[in-house]
């Protein structure tokens, strides 16, 4: 069954049946922030592609509607890469709508042949893939990693159209990432709607903990009962394997047994509000994350050894003793995120994207 016949865009189809790579970014665009190519970015090296090695004919009209239904993607992101190919003389301007694929549109008769996702090499399984998810959801953590970068290093003002122009998404793509941020307190507005990031103080992270150890202990003790052996053992094991392996330390590991602890062991609780009230209290974690990416993961991390002991004591069906030796982590962590916090303050401001500008 042809990918067209399944109604997916055929580089998804493709994903789905073979599981497809991603562009490989080191050979064609340069990613933002380290992350995902940008959605524009991999529409305009996959239309690069097809036009250099003759799948689109030279006198091919190039329109933003059609390119995006193909790319199943809206027109923004389309736009944008039509623009830059222009810009790149890939392709040109002629008297009617839309772009030509040719540098020299006086050479050829403009053709409007329709343009299949084969003639873009969207069904090769070796293709790149358009990511199709919504467009706040593609870009979300990205920008949520560069604010939180941000944070630690001075006040600094959110600009919404540089940020929608960043990603090739719509301005309220845009403000929808920004609120989400926001109710996760790690952005705010002031009363000329600007949208704002740090400074990160060492107030604000101690206020966060304060609200931690108060909420924590007490979901732990409500949510362990109802948390499956086979999950736990796999949490253990998770710590032990770093304890044992210390060079398999990373923030990327330690995130994940953050979550395992912090989340996934707390989820039964249902106090709506109080869980609320420790979702939004993560400046530690973005402090930790932070420091342990500009130095490394101390070789003794303690946090291994407390995660354990919690998770060792709800194996065992101690509640009361598992929410006693959350509480007494948590009191740790927070004298060792305050001096961790204090280490970074001297490090130098690493390179951010453009829609985060610093407040003088």
């Amino acid at each position: 069954m042809s990918c067209q016949t399944m109604g997916l865009p055929c580089g998804r189809a493709a994903r789905q049946r073979q599981g497809g790579r991603l562009l490989d970014t080191a050979e064609k665009t340069s990613t933002h922030g380290g992350g995902r190519p940008p959605r524009y970015a991999m529409i305009q090296d996959s239309l690069r592609d097809a036009i250099r090695s003759g799948r689109v004919a030279p006198n091919q009209v190039l329109l933003e509607g059609p390119l995006a239904r193909l790319f199943g993607t809206s027109r923004g992101p389309v736009r944008k890469a039509l623009e830059l190919l222009h810009e790149q003389g890939v392709i040109s301007r002629f008297e009617g709508r839309g772009f030509v694929a040719t540098p020299h549109p006086g050479a050829v008769s403009p053709a409007r042949e329709p343009l299949t996702a084969e003639r873009l090499g969207l069904c090769d399984d070796q293709a790149p893939v358009v990511d199709t998810r919504p467009a706040a959801e593609r870009i979300y953590a990205e920008v949520e990693e560069a604010v939180a970068t941000c944070l630690a290093f001075g006040h600094f003002r959110i600009v919404e159209t540089t940020l929608s122009e960043h990603y090739g998404v719509s301005r309220t793509v845009a403000r929808e990432v920004l609120g989400r941020l926001r109710s996760q307190r790690l952005i705010e507005k002031d009363r000329h709607s600007h949208w704002l990031a740090g400074p990160l103080t060492a107030q604000a992270v101690a206020e966060d903990y304060e609200i931690r150890i108060l909420l924590e202990p007490a979901a732990l003790k409500a949510s362990g009962p109802h948390l499956a052996r086979d999950e736990l053992e796999a949490m253990q094991a998770r710590v032990q394997q770093l304890i044992d392996a210390p060079e398999q330390q990373s923030a990327a590991t330690l995130a994940r047994l953050e979550q395992d602890l912090h989340q996934h062991c707390l989820r039964h609780y249902r106090n709506r509000k109080a869980g609320e009230m420790i979702a939004q209290s993560q400046l530690p974690v973005i402090v930790n994350r932070m420091f342990f990416q500009v130095l490394g993961v101390p070789s003794d991390e303690p946090l291994l050894v407390e995660h354990k002991l919690v998770i060792d004591h709800l194996l065992y069906g101690a509640f009361d003793a598992a929410a006693s030796s959350l509480q007494s982590h948590l009191q740790a962590a927070a004298e060792r995120t305050r001096r961790r916090l204090k280490v970074l303050s001297v490090f130098p401001e690493p390179e951010l994207p453009p829609y985060l500008q610093r407040i003088v």
